[in-house]
Order: C-alpha cells, then sequence, then structure tokens
C-alpha cells in the first residue's frame, strides 16, 4: 500500500506544478477531435475520485462482496460542468478529494484490505487491489493533462 501511497502523492505533486503554470484558456481546449479538455479530463478525475472515496469507504459497511457501481463518465463531466469552472477551483477540489484518499488509505489495515468487491462483469477482488489501481488510473489522466 506504501508503493500506492507513493505514487498518488507524487502525481498529486506533479498535477500542482503543472496547474499553478498553466493558461486557463488553453486548458479548455479539447485535447483531440471529440475528446474532452484538459479541464474536462481533471473534471473527470474529480468524479473519479469521489466515487473512489465512496467505495474505500463504505466497502466496510455493506455486505460483502461489496457490489462495484460503474458511473457514467460523459454524463457527469456534463452534468457537473467542469468546462465552465475556474482551474483554481476545480483543482483545489480534486486535491482535496485526493488528499482525504490518501488519509483513508493510510489508514486500512490488512482486513479492510482483504474485504471482497464484486465487478459487474462478476469478478471478485478486493480493497487492496482497487486502492492500488487508484492512482494507476490517476497517472494515466494526468499525463494525458501534462503532455
Amino acid at each position: 500500500m506504501k508503493t500506492a501511497i507513493h505514487k498518488l502523492q507524487t502525481v498529486l505533486q506533479q498535477a500542482e506544478q503543472y496547474f499553478a503554470a498553466a493558461s486557463e484558456s488553453a486548458l479548455e481546449i479539447p485535447i483531440a477531435e471529440g475528446k474532452w479538455s484538459r479541464k474536462q479530463i481533471l473534471g473527470h478525475l474529480v468524479d473519479s475520485a469521489i466515487n473512489n472515496l465512496t467505495r474505500f469507504t463504505e466497502i466496510g459497511h455493506r455486505p460483502q462482496p461489496y457490489i462495484y457501481r460503474e458511473y457514467k463518465q460523459q454524463e457527469l463531466v456534463e452534468a457537473n460542468q467542469y468546462q465552465s469552472m475556474p482551474i483554481a477551483e476545480l483543482f483545489q477540489l480534486w486535491l482535496s478529494l485526493n488528499k482525504q484518499i490518501i488519509r483513508i488509505m493510510q489508514s486500512q489495515t490488512n482486513e479492510r484490505l482483504n474485504l471482497k468487491i464484486q465487478f459487474t462483469d462478476g469478478s471478485i477482488s478486493d480493497l487492496r487491489y482497487i486502492m492500488i489501481d487508484y492512482p494507476e488510473h490517476l497517472e494515466h489522466h494526468i499525463n494525458q493533462i501534462i503532455s
């Protein structure tokens, strides 16, 4: 878990440096035709953080295996109007959510990390897996934004 936490902290630092110097107007341009802008990608990461924070915290309070709920990514990006949010506000929201995720990750016991989760395809894994996967997902999208 320490490796995943360290990766998450590193990605947050990289993003903080990037967004401190980024132009808001440049962040609003789609990265390719038919794709999200950098602001919308960051908004997607806000939605991801919200959903994963919920998963990470409620798994211990639900029947096992915990049923993994997917979410409508495109619809949430549009509904939350991330494209029109000031970047400073959007970035702080994302950063605050991820700092809370780090706190939650740091407090996990082996017993909780072994709690089972069932994905929509019927496969079973555990909390450890989704916590380790989360920084990977984040890193992928931050690299999209930075490149």
